[in-house]
């Protein structure tokens, strides 16, 4: 059943559609996605061509808009937009710690997992686009792993496709996820070292909460036990636009006087909880090595074991003498699912996925290689969560991709200046500009 209603300057209406769990099985176990539709409430509206919108994560729904925000609003200038909530997020059969025992065992709920990379995802689009669009091809527009997605499309089914948008999410065709992380952990020491640049005062405030940490490692009030690693994973916030700020007034209100002594204030629990906590997004963790993940090498906690080569992370080592602490990110790690309360059902069946050494591969480089399908992609010069030099190598070779490559925008480039990224993606592809 489809049901229609308006917000300020657009038509909604929530669309469900039924796809196989494993396309190759296309007469075994069913799964129910949700998207949502907008089209301008202006006449001719539900006359334009179709732009599909596939969001980062892994493992986040679909942005809910608010009527015409941001980048939504340039789109439906030019088309209908269907926002999608990938398999396993959003209202799109929801997997989690509650959902995914239903599956069965760690062994079983890893094998379901197993289907939802971004090969099923694409396979999803093809399969409902011929009852959004009545068969006709439409425009993609892939944020992050969207992104990646995005080229996957371009690679498995370019005949779905009038054009493929991508920002900040070209993937390295064939890089293990030991290569991601060999390039991520250096970006991070920058990250780390720029953001003390510009607030040289929490150098010392981080080192007193690592140091309180490594004494009491406290559990917060939702469960989450704060271990010095955890902290140092609030790194993940520097690869935004604003990030860096956010993690500045966190450090800023750390403690506070009790009668007790100097204690960890609620508000830097409950703040520090929201940025850690997988409970709404754990395919993120779960399957965030996984994405990378093509052949029989297994991907067996990748960024963990890279983590070892980069010693300039070692807390103790920092503590002991006077280097500034150094914060991780983009990155998910074992020890994660001993933290978070979210998570900790599921450890050993991020333990399976881990060990898997049956990945299809994502991408076939020859046909991208003669790719028709025109083609844009946005790539911010120093993405702290994908590699500009992995998305150069990337983007040249695919036949025909224009880039826009700009350090004005740090990964979220499409949240910060939507209209402007959208508008400047659709000007090459359409050889504009």
């Amino acid at each position: 059943m489809t049901v229609t209603y308006r917000q300020p300057g657009v038509v909604l209406t929530d669309r469900r559609f039924s796809v196989p769990l494993d396309h190759d099985d296309p007469a075994g176990e069913r799964i129910e996605l949700y998207a949502r539709e907008v089209v301008p409430a202006a006449p001719g509206g539900a006359d334009l061509p179709w732009l599909l919108y596939l969001q980062g994560g892994p493992g986040f729904g679909a942005t809910r808009f608010h009527g015409r925000e941001s980048w939504l609003d340039r789109a439906l200038r030019d088309f209908r937009v269907l926002l999608l909530d990938q398999r396993g997020t959003g209202s799109s059969t929801p997997a989690n710690r509650q959902t995914l025992p239903l599956r069965g065992g760690p062994r079983e709920q890893a094998d379901y997992l197993a289907h939802f990379r971004a090969d099923s995802i694409v396979r999803d689009c093809e399969a409902i686009r011929p009852e959004v669009t009545g068969g006709a091809p439409w425009t993609v527009l892939g944020q992050s792993f969207g992104g990646f997605c995005a080229t996957h499309y371009l690679s498995a089914a370019p005949e779905g496709l009038t054009a493929a948008l991508i920002t900040g999410g070209l993937p390295a065709l064939d890089g293990h996820a030991d290569d991601v992380y060999r390039a991520t952990y250096p970006r991070m020491a920058r990250k780390s070292i720029a953001h003390y640049a510009r607030y040289p005062q929490d150098i010392e405030r981080a080192r007193r909460v690592a140091a309180h940490l490594a004494e009491h490692e406290p559990v917060l009030n939702g469960g989450y036990r704060l271990t010095v690693p955890a902290f140092q994973s609030l790194g993940i916030l520097l690869g935004t636009g604003d990030g860096s700020h956010r993690l500045h007034y966190l450090l800023e209100d750390a403690f506070v006087r009790t009668a007790s002594g100097t204690a960890l204030s609620d508000a830097f629990q409950e703040n520090v909880q929201a940025v850690l906590s997988y409970a709404g997004n754990p395919l993120y963790a779960l399957l965030h090595e996984a994405i990378y993940g093509q052949g029989e090498r297994p991907t067996a906690w990748s960024a963990e074991r890279v983590r070892a080569e980069f010693p300039q992370f070692d807390a103790d080592k920092a503590l002991a003498g006077d280097e500034p602490l150094l914060f991780t990110g983009e990155a998910v790690q074992r020890w994660m699912f001993d933290c978070d309360p979210a998570l900790r059902p599921l450890r050993e069946t991020a333990d399976l996925l881990a060990e898997r050494t049956d990945w299809p591969r994502l991408y076939d480089q020859d046909r991208l290689a003669a790719n028709e399908v025109p083609a844009a992609a946005s790539v911010y010069h120093d993405d702290m969560y994908v590699d500009a030099g992995h998305a150069l190598r990337t983007a040249r070779a695919i036949r025909g991709l224009r880039t826009w490559v700009t350090d004005e925008f740090e990964h979220d480039g499409l949240r910060v200046s939507g209209p402007r990224v959208l508008d400047r993606l659709l000007a090459l592809a359409r050889g504009e500009a």
